[in-house]
C-alpha cells in the first residue's frame, strides 16, 4: 500500500513535470550548458529590442546571447569576415553601394530574417519661452531641407507654415547625425532621395555628410545623447522611436501622404507596412528584403511614412567559427524573437512583425545548420499581431490602429498633445492657430499610444544598458564623449543577459512556475508522507497488542 502511495505520488509530480516541459526528449532548455554561446554584432536602431531578448532567453532559457552595436555597416562587414555568428542590419550586404565604397560580398550563404519593425523619428530638443516643445510638426521636404544644410533657424518660414500653433523662435538648428555607417542613415537617406530627389542629390548612404551647421555622434546612444543634453537645445537627429521613448523626449510628427502629421507609434508603423513589398522569390539573395516605395506614400491617414524593419543576418552553412551547435542556439533564439519577443516590441518603442513574415522567416531560420528544422509552430506563436485562424495578410494591430486628430490635419489647427518620450506634457499654444489633442480621435490617438509606450519602454529598456554596464552617454557642447558609452558594448562584446525577464517583471508567476512548485511538492509529499505512514501504521499495531 505504501509503495502505491509512493508511487501515485511520484508518477503525478513526473506528469506535472512534463506538462512544464522540463521531461523531454531533448536537453531541458533551462540549463545553460545545453547552449552553445552566440555572438553577433551590427544595428543600434533595433538593440533596445535586441537587449531585452537577449536578457529574456538569458534568464528563461540559460541561452548566452552577445551582442555589440557598431553599427549596420560593421556588423556586415564583421559577418562578411567570419568573426561573428551573425548580424544585424537595417539594409542588406550592398553590391553595388551608390556612396562608392567597396562592394559587400560574404564569404558563405547566409539569409536575412526580419526581426521587428520600427519608425525612423526625429527627436529634438527646442524651447519656447523657457518651456520645451513636444508638439513639433514637420513636412518631408522641411526635414529634406534641414538635413541638408538648406533650413538653419527654427524659425524659418517653412518651419514655421507647418506650426501653426507655435511661434517658434529665432535659434539655429543644429542637426546631428550618424558619424559611422549606420543602416539609420541609409534608410533615411533613402527616403529622402526617393521623396526629394531635387533637394536630396546624394543618393542613398550608410555614410551621412555632416552638414556645415550640424554635429556627428556614433550610434544611436550617440546621436540621442547629444541632443538630450543642456547645451543640445536647438538640436535635431534622426534615430529610432524606442530611443525617444527611453530619453524623455519628444519627435515630430511627420507629414504623411494623406495631410496628417503622425507620430511613429506602433500602430501607425504597422499601418504604414502594410504597404511594403517583401521579396518573396526564395531563390534570390535579397530574398525577404524590403521595398518601401509604398509605405513611403501609403494613402492611409494612419500612416508614419519613415517606417522599415531591421534584420537578422545568419550563416546557412557551418564556416569559420560557426558550428552546428551555435546554429542550434541561434535557431532557438530566432523562434524566440519571432514570437514571444514581439510581445514586448511595442512597450519598447518599436511595432511587432505581422504573420507575413514570422511565417516567412520561420523559413530562413530552417536554413540555419543545426536549427529547429520544423521552424516555428504558428499555432503556438505568443505574437500580438494575429491569432489562431487569422489570414497570413492581416495585422491585428494596423486593424485597432486608430484614426488621426483634426488638430493633426495640414491646416490652420494644431494638437498640444506631447509625443514620444514626452507624452502626457502638452505644449500651449503660442501661435496663430487653436489647439486640441491627439487623443480626441478613435478613443486613443498618437500621442496616447505614445504615452503607454513612454512608462513601459522607460522601464524596459533603462536596464538593458545597466545589464550590460553601459551607461547612458553624455557629451560636452563641442560633441566630445565625456561619459558612459556611445554604443552598448563599447568595442567589444557587450556580456551575456541576466536580467529578470520582461513578462515576470511585469506579471509575477505565471502556470509555469506554479505547476514547477506543485511538483515539488507532491516529489516532497512522494518521499515523506510513506515513512510516516508505516511509523502511524506500526504504532497503531503496537497499541491494539
Amino acid at each position: 500500500m505504501i509503495r502505491r502511495i509512493r508511487s501515485l505520488l511520484a508518477a503525478s509530480a513526473v506528469a506535472v513535470l512534463v506538462v512544464t516541459g522540463f521531461v523531454s526528449s531533448s536537453p531541458p532548455a533551462a540549463h545553460a550548458d545545453s547552449w552553445a554561446p552566440i555572438s553577433g554584432t551590427g544595428s543600434t536602431w533595433s538593440q533596445n529590442a535586441l537587449d531585452q531578448w537577449r536578457r529574456n532567453v538569458g534568464e528563461n532559457y540559460g541561452m548566452t546571447v552577445n551582442y555589440s552595436g557598431v553599427g549596420s555597416s560593421a556588423g556586415r562587414r564583421d559577418f562578411i569576415n567570419g568573426t561573428v555568428d551573425f548580424a544585424i542590419s537595417e539594409i542588406p550586404f550592398q553590391s553595388n553601394p551608390e556612396d562608392g565604397s567597396q562592394p559587400e560580398v560574404p564569404r558563405s550563404g547566409y539569409a536575412y530574417m526580419p526581426i521587428v519593425a520600427g519608425g525612423t523619428a526625429f527627436m529634438y530638443n527646442l524651447k519656447i519661452g523657457g518651456k520645451r516643445v513636444t508638439n513639433l510638426r514637420l513636412s518631408g521636404a522641411v526635414v529634406t531641407k534641414i538635413f541638408s544644410g538648406a533650413i538653419t533657424k527654427w524659425n524659418d518660414p517653412a518651419i514655421q507654415a507647418d506650426n501653426p500653433g507655435l511661434a517658434m523662435p529665432d535659434r539655429s538648428i543644429v542637426p546631428v547625425v550618424r558619424s559611422d555607417g549606420s543602416g539609420s542613415s541609409a534608410q533615411f537617406t533613402l527616403w529622402m532621395s526617393k521623396q526629394h530627389g531635387d533637394i536630396w542629390t546624394r543618393g542613398m548612404t550608410s555614410q551621412f555628410p555632416t552638414p556645415g551647421n550640424g554635429k556627428a555622434q556614433n550610434g544611436s546612444l550617440g546621436v540621442a545623447g547629444y541632443v538630450s543634453q543642456d547645451y543640445g537645445e536647438g538640436a535635431i537627429t534622426y534615430v529610432e522611436y524606442s530611443y525617444a521613448v527611453k530619453s524623455g523626449f519628444p519627435v515630430a510628427k511627420v507629414l504623411n501622404s494623406a495631410g496628417y502629421y503622425i507620430e511613429p507609434t506602433a500602430p501607425s508603423v504597422a499601418v504604414a507596412l502594410l504597404q511594403a513589398q517583401i521579396n518573396n522569390d526564395p531563390n534570390s539573395a535579397d530574398y525577404l528584403t524590403q521595398i518601401l516605395d509604398g509605405v513611403y506614400n501609403n494613402g492611409d491617414p494612419r500612416t508614419y511614412p519613415l517606417s522599415s524593419y531591421s534584420y537578422l543576418i545568419v550563416p546557412t552553412q557551418t564556416a569559420g567559427i560557426f558550428t552546428a551547435e551555435k546554429g542550434r542556439t541561434l535557431g532557438g533564439f530566432a523562434e524566440y524573437v519571432l514570437c514571444e519577443g514581439q510581445q514586448s516590441a511595442t512597450a519598447l518603442g518599436y511595432s511587432p512583425l505581422p504573420m507575413n513574415l514570422v511565417l516567412a522567416g520561420s523559413e530562413q531560420l530552417k536554413r540555419i545548420p543545426g536549427a529547429n528544422a520544423n521552424g516555428v509552430d504558428i499555432n503556438r506563436c505568443n505574437n500580438p499581431t494575429f491569432k489562431p485562424g487569422d489570414s497570413p495578410s492581416n495585422n491585428q494591430l494596423a486593424v485597432s490602429a486608430p484614426a488621426p486628430a483634426e488638430c493633426d490635419k495640414q491646416g490652420p489647427n494644431q494638437c498640444t498633445s506631447g509625443t514620444a518620450g514626452s507624452a502626457g506634457t502638452d505644449t500651449p499654444v503660442t501661435g496663430t492657430g487653436s489647439g486640441g489633442s491627439s487623443a480626441e480621435a478613435g478613443g486613443a490617438g498618437g500621442s496616447a499610444a505614445g504615452a503607454a509606450t513612454a512608462d513601459a519602454g522607460t522601464a524596459a529598456a533603462g536596464p538593458a544598458d545597466a545589464a550590460a554596464g553601459v551607461g547612458d552617454a553624455v557629451y560636452d557642447a563641442n560633441g566630445n564623449l565625456v561619459s558612459g558609452s556611445a554604443a552598448s558594448g563599447g568595442g567589444g562584446v557587450a556580456a551575456a543577459a541576466v536580467s529578470s525577464p520582461f513578462t515576470l517583471a511585469e506579471d509575477g508567476w505565471k502556470a509555469p512556475q506554479w505547476l514547477m512548485l506543485a511538483a515539488a511538492l507532491l516529489l516532497i509529499a512522494a518521499i515523506v508522507l510513506p515513512p510516516v505512514g508505516f511509523r502511524r501504521m506500526r504504532s497503531n499495531t503496537a497499541g491494539k497488542r
